[in-house]
């Protein structure tokens, strides 16, 4: 009898989820949006429920049977909703991306004996799982992370759409960046630092300090680590102009006796013109760059990925790369191929033996090619 898994989520990520995983096991996917559900059901013959996954006693309903979760809500509803599922003792794989830190329910998942892999998308996600395979194998003195999902053309004003949850793009360019340098955590604004840099096969993009190293800051001893996402240039400067405007304040203003938050109107003058129109084809590109010593020679480590959206699917690139992360991981935990009580961030999965070639073989199996390249110093 196949396993049982439960989608939490019907977005751009959640339809690749589903995509994935309803050929080989038996697939649920709960969501409030029911033109999602219906697109889902019509398209893969999938169980479908319309519910509101903010209630726990609904998700504890949803769970009743599956054998494993996979949680992909919007990153403001990610953390609860994660309590929510490991009070019902089922595993999960998480991508939603919250800012609180997983390891408040570390605890609790341990007592219900629940294995919760979070932030298991392409970056946080597996860049991390490459950091930590390489932090288990060698000393790693630098980690160096670039990643953007992008547009092919670039059409004023933003020269951007956005590949997955809009409001949590917004996050991207307020939340401030923690790096590591010299063995210390420093903090830096976000869209700070912007660099151009060349991205083959892309050509020139620009870098800018986002928070994405997240719990490798915690969880691992290298000493000089900085993530950083890609924009086509002047984008960030535009963002920035926004928020030193605070457009994408969240605190309330009275505009003529009316109390509304800058960050709500943004959102509803943004997202529509960052909604990737009928035809509009996006990729995913990123670079990961590691050096330091292994078994008593000086060595560096490249990985290059570069996707596109998948016309035949009609899967976004976004969508797979980090879509398929997250099932590759939920195989590795549905046939005990990884199995850690508690939370497991994906550099956990990573330093664990053989987990991260079979995540690198599924991927690849699906078209998401990560490309390695070692070297002696």
């Amino acid at each position: 009898m196949p396993h049982r898994i439960t989608v939490l989520g019907a977005g751009l990520v959640g339809r690749a989820i589903v995509a994935d995983l309803c050929p080989d096991f038996e697939t649920r996917v709960a969501d409030v949006d029911t033109g999602r559900l219906d697109a889902l059901a019509r398209r893969y013959g999938v169980d479908t429920v319309k519910t509101d996954l903010s209630n726990p006693a609904r998700v504890a309903a949803l769970l009743e049977d599956a054998d494993l979760a996979v949680c992909a809500v919007p990153g403001f509803m990610g953390f609860e909703t994660l309590r929510s599922i490991i009070e019902t003792g089922t595993d999960v794989v998480d991508i939603s991306f919250f800012n609180r830190d997983p390891f408040e329910l570390d605890a609790r998942a341990r007592e219900r004996g629940v294995t919760a892999v979070v932030d298991c998308g392409v970056a946080p996600g597996m860049s991390n799982a490459i950091a930590g395979f390489h932090d288990a194998n060698m000393d790693v003195e630098r980690f160096d992370c670039m990643v953007g999902g992008l547009p092919f053309e670039r059409a004023w004003p933003y020269e951007y759409k956005a590949p997955f949850s809009p409001i949590d793009v917004i996050e991207e360019y307020v939340r401030p960046a923690r790096l590591r340098e010299n063995g210390e955590i420093v903090t830096r604004p976000a869209l700070s630092e912007a660099e151009l840099v060349e991205i083959e096969p892309v050509g020139q993009l620009e870098a800018f300090n986002t928070d994405g190293l997240r719990s490798l800051l915690d969880t691992t001893k290298i000493p000089n680590m900085r993530e950083r996402t890609l924009r086509y240039p002047g984008h960030i400067e535009l963002m920035r102009v926004f928020r030193e405007s605070g457009f994408f304040d969240a605190s309330p203003i009275t505009v003529d006796g009316v109390s509304v938050r800058p960050l709500d109107v943004t959102a509803a003058l943004l997202f529509p013109l960052w909604k990737a129109g009928p035809g509009e084809e996006a990729f995913t590109v990123m670079t990961m760059e590691l050096s330091g010593t292994e078994n008593g020679e000086k060595v560096s480590y490249s990985y290059r990925l570069f996707d596109r959206d998948d016309a035949a699917t009609g899967l976004s690139s976004m969508a797979r790369t980090t879509g398929f992360t997250a099932t590759a991981a939920a195989r590795l935990v549905l046939d005990g191929g990884y199995r850690h009580p508690g939370i497991s961030p994906p550099e956990f999965v990573g330093a664990a033996p053989g987990c991260l070639e079979r995540l690198l073989a599924l991927q690849a199996e699906r078209g998401v090619i990560y490309e390695r390249q070692r070297r002696t110093l």
